[in-house]
């Protein structure tokens, strides 16, 4: 059976019956309403505290008609019609008393559709108790479910009229955190953790002080679900450990996906508390490096790609470079403190700085980046009189810029750390040469003359030749040496 039969085609069959400008009969919602309300009716809500009772299943015949109903509520009569006869609240006691997943999900998609439409969103947004129940939903053990209910709070949130009645209620109830981290850490269903990611990723963009508040959270418990049904205490989840579980499950089937979390960490190095969630955990921020510098050297923009894909990765790889830029600049600073505290010159320490691949996949995305920007020019003068199309490459030069000036940030912070033994294995491995140098060089000056100028130094010591070659290409260096 599919997920979501067609909706009735027949024509309404009394005169005045249909629903809107819809061939959907209004006897035909009104009796499928009327049924929910005797579902609902004949069970009993389960007291508050109490083990979940033994679900149950949906007839065949009632899944098929509220399926359809699902189907139709994308219109916007069919909507309207539901919002007129208290569909809401009729769903309402669905969440609360039904024992039947399938019954639930179900009528939170219809939510969620209906929710498409500014002024029915309002009233659902506006009602406090509907609210805080679908709050309740993310707790839910069934998948299906949180689909739906990320969905509606997604769409929520993405309506400005209402976004911050929702952003103030979740910030208002600690156990979401708790049930958003949980759904991260163990999730293994894809479809489900980038709609939550989605969630996590608007609400972080929407609200700094919410996104503090998870930071900081981590010490409150709620009762979660649990294989044997019985109520359980979440574990002290911490939020960049469970984005990067959600974004291991995420990585290999679903690009946007990753592109969602890695976009979440980059929100959390717009504030210090973030940047420090990430490098003091356990491990020092280890895994989330190992992560990022993964993701940058095996598997983006690779030496096998057409130059062209940096277009289409430039948000994900901006996104990730902007975290390994700030974890590259904490770490640094963090090993300066160390120097002043001690008055003795320590070597860097921090286990990234070695890994000279990713100095050489950052020279490979300015190259690529080069070669995008010749195509771009030849592009505008073919769309020279497409008004359209100039608009639409204004945005991707725009985007590109910005993948540049994080790349740029980072490669002139990590060249300026090398030593000569670091060179010397750079240049060994093939990452470093005459063509990547005059390509690094060529877009880091003059903006980072004092990283190249410290690079050249270094290099002079490992590779005579090749320094005196870049001098020559770039004479504004020559001239301060």
């Amino acid at each position: 059976m599919d997920r979501n039969p067609s909706p009735p085609s027949s024509e309404a069959e009394e005169e005045g019956d249909a629903v809107g400008n819809t061939v959907y009969s209004k006897h035909w919602l009104f009796g499928i309403l009327t049924r929910l309300i005797e579902v609902i009716s004949s069970e009993k809500a389960e007291p508050t505290g109490s083990p979940e009772g033994i679900q149950t299943d949906l007839e065949e015949e009632m899944e098929n008609d509220i399926c359809k109903l699902w189907d139709m509520s994308m219109d916007e009569d069919v909507a309207l019609f539901l919002q007129e006869f208290n569909a809401p609240d009729i769903f309402m006691g669905v969440f609360v008393k039904s024992k039947c997943p399938r019954l639930t999900e179900i009528c939170v998609g219809i939510l969620g559709n209906m929710a498409c439409f500014q002024d029915i969103c309002m009233s659902i947004s506006k009602d406090e108790n509907l609210g805080q129940v679908l709050l309740q939903r993310l707790c839910d053990s069934d998948s299906p479910t949180l689909l739906e209910t990320s969905r509606l709070l997604l769409t929520c949130l993405s309506q400005p009229e209402v976004a911050n009645v929702w952003v103030e209620r979740i910030r208002e109830n600690p156990s979401v955190y708790d049930c958003v981290c949980f759904i991260m850490s163990s999730s293994t269903n894809v479809e489900l953790l980038v709609k939550v990611g989605e969630v996590v990723d608007k609400l972080f963009d929407l609200d700094e002080e919410l996104m503090l508040n998870w930071i900081k959270n981590g010490t409150c418990r709620s009762v979660g679900p649990s294989a044997d049904d019985s109520p359980e205490e979440l574990p002290d989840f911490k939020i960049v450990p469970c984005i990067l579980e959600a974004a291991k499950q995420v990585r290999s089937d679903n690009p946007e996906g990753l592109d969602v979390y890695m976009h979440i960490l980059q929100l959390l190095t717009t504030v210090d508390e973030g940047i420090q969630a990430i490098v003091q955990a356990p491990d020092g921020g280890k895994e989330t490096w190992s992560l990022l510098y993964d993701l940058v050297c095996h598997e983006l923009c690779q030496p096998d790609d057409p130059p062209i894909i940096v277009q289409e990765q430039k948000t994900l790889l901006a996104s990730i470079l902007s975290v390994l830029s700030a974890m590259f600049a904490s770490q640094t600073e963090e090993e300066y403190t160390k120097m002043r505290k001690s008055n003795v010159k320590l070597p860097f320490s921090c286990y990234f700085i070695l890994d000279m691949p990713l100095i050489g996949s950052l020279i490979r995305i300015l190259q690529y980046m080069e070669g995008c920007g010749k195509r771009s020019v030849d592009n505008a003068k073919e769309s020279k009189e497409q008004e359209t199309g100039r608009a639409d490459l204004n945005e991707e030069d725009f985007h590109l810029k910005i993948l540049k000036d994080i790349c740029c940030e980072l490669l002139s912070n990590m060249l300026q750390e090398l030593t000569k033994e670091n060179t010397l294995e750079g240049l060994h491995q093939g990452h470093l040469n005459e063509q990547t140098c005059s390509c690094a060089f060529q877009n880091l000056l003059p903006l980072y003359f004092a990283s190249v100028e410290s690079f050249l130094e270094v290099l002079r010591e490992a590779d005579q030749t090749l320094a005196d070659n870049l001098e020559k290409r770039f004479p504004s260096l020559k001239v301060h040496t």
